[in-house]
């Protein structure tokens, strides 16, 4: 009988080398996705990785199971469709905050709502990266390093985990790219979750947004165990901070999967046609 050896964090990167910049907490994150998917000790073809358009999206291709490079936010609407195809495989998505809270806002309502058994990571930069450094949904109201709002926007940001949370996510984590470790064992933790599960990533842009490189000092773990009540999850968030990283809420809403049909073939298709 033919032994098989345990695949590495290695052999979850593809050989495509990453075009991010320099810093980029986004290379933290592949870093992070490929040791998680190691621990989850899946064979490369049961797991599929889509995406939609930015930076964090280009994430798929540096990786080695199937991948789908989507369409702008609609990322979501896809991944969900795999899952519902084909539940024996294990599937995640990507995007960043605009992709997904932007464009992608209804999608990502949506797919908290519905539930479907996937695992949503979200690198949160607060800025449109890809595009040249405009403001993004969760860009704070005061930030005038842009030319498009050199005064600041004046709208409140968008808060991923708060919203995920109301829409009816099942799992919310948030995590720092500067400890991929630990994103990680957050990624691995959404995935044997059941149900919808969302991993909020600061992942900084320390070209648009050089202060980031704060967020380092600004973190910290949370030191308590993960709510599993709505309420208390809700009273936990409204006073956070932004910063608090680990495991945020652990529900227990049963995933959504509809009965299985009967497919017809193609042989049943073209006799309905033909009549």
């Amino acid at each position: 009988m033919t032994v098989q050896t345990p695949l590495t964090h290695q052999d979850f990167k593809s050989d495509v080398k990453p075009i991010w910049c320099p810093g980029c907490g986004d290379f933290s994150v592949l870093s992070a996705v490929t040791k998680a998917l190691a621990e989850l000790g899946r064979p490369r073809e049961d797991i599929a990785f889509i995406s939609g358009i930015g930076c964090s999206s280009r994430i798929p291709a540096y990786t080695k199971v199937y991948g789908f490079h989507g369409v702008h936010g609609r990322a979501l609407a896809i991944a969900a469709g795999v899952k519902l195809a084909r539940p024996d495989l294990t599937v995640l998505a990507a995007g960043g905050d605009g992709d997904g809270l932007s464009i992608g806002g209804n999608h990502f309502m949506h797919a908290c709502r519905r539930n479907v058994d996937m695992t949503y990571i979200v690198m949160d930069n607060q800025v449109y990266g890809m595009t040249k450094g405009q403001a993004s949904p969760t860009t704070a109201p005061d930030w005038c390093n842009s030319k498009l709002t050199p005064e600041g926007t004046g709208i409140s940001p968008v808060e991923p985990v708060r919203l995920a949370l109301a829409a009816g996510a099942n799992f919310i984590a948030r995590g720092f790219a500067g400890n991929p470790n630990e994103v990680a064992r957050l990624i691995l933790e959404g995935i044997n979750h059941p149900g919808f599960s969302l991993i909020h990533v600061l992942s900084p842009c320390v070209t648009y947004r050089p202060e980031q490189r704060d967020w380092k000092q600004a973190v910290h773990a949370s030191d308590a165990t993960p709510a599993q009540l709505i309420a208390e999850a809700m009273h936990r968030l409204a006073s956070d901070d932004g910063f608090t990283t680990g495991v945020l809420f652990a529900g227990n809403r049963q995933a959504f999967m509809p009965p299985r049909r009967n497919l017809a073939t193609i042989a049943d298709l073209e006799r309905k046609f033909a009549s």
